[in-house]
Formats: structure tokens, C-alpha cells, sequence
């Protein structure tokens, strides 16, 4: 670890003086108090709040034959509530809900996808929000065909989920994030991703 990691990973410099419960419903949202000593060795009383977000799991699905991926529409609030429309173009995600990565990105391919993954890769883990979200998302890919499609997907219909799997070419999927159409941060990443590495994908 360099010097400047070490500098970067003190606990001491931050207190946590007080929490607060504001809700906790679908998720626990608490109010903190933190005194925070900052690069100059000044000290500040600091007010946060943070969404306690259980780790969830996002994957790319690819098809090396077609140079394709199958992404989903689903509804989320949040963007509704914005000026971008509600309706959002993402990979495959969900909580893990007590069972590992891998496990749970199975299970919620084949919910939201209707397709069977079986040559999967674990890539990375990372905050999508850290400055108030906890969640901690890990990101896989995963090598398809049409084969590979078993169900019809759309999610589970008795958690009233209402989702449209669709699949288009990696390089269109590419063009919708310039036009503003895809602006999913873990569907970015991973598309992204795929264009970096394209050439090794489709020659596993």
C-alpha cells in the first residue's frame, strides 16, 4: 500500500458522533452526525444521510455470434421523478438477497431474461452511489446463444415486475448511450466493457 492509500484509508479521521432511523421500509434510510478531519488536519461536524442498500449483482449477457446483448426495459421511480423517462434500458441486476454473486445473477437472468447462463465471468465490484448509497454491486458478463433462451423472462409476475427483454447489436447499444437513450450507470459500464475487450470475448 503507498503512502497515499495509507492516508486515504485512516479511520480516525472520521467520528461518527450520532445516527438517526428516518425510515425503514423498503430500505433504511439513517440521519449521521460525523466529525470529519479533513487533509489540512482541520476538523468539521459534518450531517449525512445514507441509504442502507443490501449488495446486488448486474450482468451482461453477449452473444459472440451475433456480437449482441440482451438487455431489459423495465419502470423505475427514481428516473420517472427526473426529466429522463421512466422506463430504463439496463443489463439484468438485482439484490442478492443472502446468496452469493454468482448464484443470485443466475436467478435473476433467467427471471428478468428467460435465458440459462452457463459460461460466466465475475468481473469487478463497485459503488454506483457512494456519496449516500451502501449498495455494493458485482458485475458479471456471460457468453450466450439462442440456445440458451429457455423462458420467455419478464420477471416475476407475483412481485408485479413488468419487464421487455430485447436483443440488438453490441455497437447499437453503444449508440444509444451517445444519443441518450441508455443511461443505466452499471449498463454503461458493462457495455462499455464489452467494446474494451469485444475481440477476446468472441474468442473464448
Amino acid at each position: 500500500m503507498s503512502k497515499f492509500d495509507a492516508a486515504y484509508f485512516d479511520r480516525s479521521k472520521v467520528e461518527i458522533v450520532a445516527e438517526k432511523t428516518l425510515s425503514n421500509g423498503w430500505t433504511r434510510v439513517s440521519s449521521y452526525d460525523i466529525d470529519y478531519t479533513d487533509s489540512r488536519g482541520e476538523a468539521h461536524r459534518l450531517k449525512r444521510e445514507i441509504y442502507h442498500r443490501t449488495p446486488a449483482a448486474c450482468i451482461l449477457l453477449y452473444d459472440p455470434k451475433r456480437d449482441s446483448v440482451v438487455l431489459v426495459r423495465q419502470f423505475r421511480l427514481a428516473a420517472h421523478l427526473t426529466d429522463f423517462p421512466g422506463w430504463m434500458i439496463e443489463v439484468p441486476a438485482g439484490l442478492l438477497d443472502g446468496d452469493q454473486p454468482e448464484e443470485a445473477i443466475r436467478r435473476e437472468a433467467m427471471e428478468e431474461t428467460g435465458f440459462r447462463v452457463r459460461d460466466i465471468r465475475f468481473l469487478f465490484k463497485s459503488f454506483t452511489a457512494p456519496g449516500a448509497v451502501t449498495e455494493v454491486v458485482h458485475f458479471f458478463v456471460a457468453l450466450i446463444d439462442a440456445a440458451d433462451r429457455v423462458t420467455d423472462g419478464g420477471g416475476l409476475a407475483d412481485e408485479h415486475e413488468d419487464i421487455q427483454v430485447f436483443e440488438i447489436p453490441l455497437d447499437d447499444a453503444m449508440a444509444m448511450i451517445s444519443a441518450g437513450e441508455i443511461y443505466d450507470a452499471k449498463t454503461i459500464i458493462l457495455l462499455q466493457w464489452a467494446v474494451m475487450n469485444r475481440e477476446s470475448l468472441r474468442g473464448r
